[in-house]
């Protein structure tokens, strides 16, 4: 399935290789919205370059948690990680999991000087609590918003959105590379992707998912100019694998709002049915923030801890 080298210390936590994964979105175009994967508008928030989209670091997992539940990860597999640190093209990344029950594994991933990438869990059914679950139940009030003040708790999409993705065909302008070109410079390749695999069809990788389910529909009233980027990510497989050249009808819904010194954020559930079965297949959790200073109207509250 994966050629990938695992290493497996004494304590049963299994380590991957370095990586250094490939930065794909610096053409990315979304409405009137600034992206912070273009280097200049990185560049005037202070960042040391234009970040890799996080939902690639999930391919490192893949082989971890193949390891640890066969092709079950690819039928009920749960990859749920808070981001911490921003990773440029070029810095390499290493990606752990230690086991904590048969169904689970804490994870985490590291660049080269230490500094933490992510953390989080990864499971398969039936799941326990996932780290973002625990993360969004012990969430604070968001207080005055400013940026996303338009949004409420359980505001859903105008309607459902059918989405599907083939090989050939970019992803929009919210992501504008083809599965084909993913696959191409994925850090964890497989032939499973293409079709070799149990079900006779290629499958989407856990890392496209997001993408899957997040290109078509539309935005969530944010005011503008601001620039925004992902906190957090969980991608649930219910009914999978998902196919390509399948289509899927995507719900989406306001799981949560909040905010930091630094952001505004809300948090977004989408689920993604089956077309022709009716079947839950997937669920993307998806917590986005949105830097106060890249809002020109942002009001800084006279009380605001410094």
């Amino acid at each position: 399935m994966f050629d990938t080298p695992v290493d497996r210390g004494d304590d049963g936590t299994l380590t991957g290789p370095w990586r250094a994964p490939a930065q794909m979105l610096a053409d990315q175009v979304y409405d009137d919205h600034l992206s912070v994967h273009d280097e200049a508008n990185a560049a005037a928030l202070g960042l040391a370059g234009a970040p890799i989209e996080g939902p690639t670091h999930f391919s490192q997992f893949d082989p971890l948690a193949v390891e640890l539940f066969s092709d079950e990860w690819f039928r009920t597999g749960c990859i749920s990680a808070h981001f911490s640190t921003m990773v440029v093209e070029g810095e390499e990344v290493q990606a752990r999991a230690r086991p904590t029950s048969d169904h689970m594994a804490e994870i985490g991933a590291e660049k080269a000087d230490g500094a933490p990438v992510l953390s989080g869990s990864i499971s398969v059914a039936p799941h326990g609590e996932t780290a973002l679950e625990a993360r969004l139940a012990a969430m604070r009030p968001a207080g005055e918003l400013q940026i996303v003040d338009q949004l409420r708790v359980g505001l859903r999409s105008s309607r459902p959105r059918t989405t599907s993705m083939d090989l050939a065909t970019p992803n929009g302008d919210l992501y504008p590379f083809s599965l084909e070109s993913k696959l191409a410079r994925i850090t964890e390749p497989s032939e499973w992707y293409t079709g070799a695999n149990p079900w006779g069809r290629p499958i989407v990788p856990m890392e496209m998912l997001s993408v899957l389910a997040n290109k078509v529909g539309e935005s969530w009233p944010v005011r503008q100019p601001s620039l925004g980027l992902f906190l957090d990510l969980e991608v649930r497989l219910v009914d999978g694998p998902v196919f390509t050249d399948t289509d899927y009808v995507v719900e989406r819904e306001i799981a949560g709002l909040s905010q930091s010194r630094r952001v505004e954020s809300y948090w977004t559930r989408s689920t993604l049915t089956n077309a022709s079965t009716g079947e839950h297949t997937a669920t993307v959790l998806l917590h986005s923030g949105v830097f106060k200073d890249s809002y020109p109207g942002y009001v800084t509250p006279p009380d605001a801890a410094t």
